[in-house]
């Protein structure tokens, strides 16, 4: 089973090919989901990057927080589950 990361700070114009590229350095990626804004449709500066492989998770989360990419710096981490949300 695979691991899925957030990557946060990324720069809008970050596209799902680039973070791709990024990742796999350190092992089979198996999704790339950039997360837009459902109104504007424009990237909310973030996106989760789904790794097949647990141990290349850790080696992407160790070799890439903090590192830049596109003039910003990364924050890498293990994605945790989403809680409830609140009533509209």
């Amino acid at each position: 089973m695979g691991k899925r990361l957030y990557v946060g700070n990324i720069p809008f114009s970050a596209t799902e090919e680039a973070l791709r590229e990024l990742f796999v350095r350190y092992g089979d990626v198996v999704g790339v989901d950039v997360i837009v804004d459902r109104e504007t449709g424009r990237p909310r500066g973030f996106a989760f990057v789904e790794m097949g492989d647990p141990a290349a998770a850790a080696a992407a989360i160790e070799a890439l927080d903090g590192s830049d990419f596109g003039g910003r710096n990364l924050r890498v981490n293990e994605a945790q589950e989403r809680r409830g949300r609140r009533p509209v």
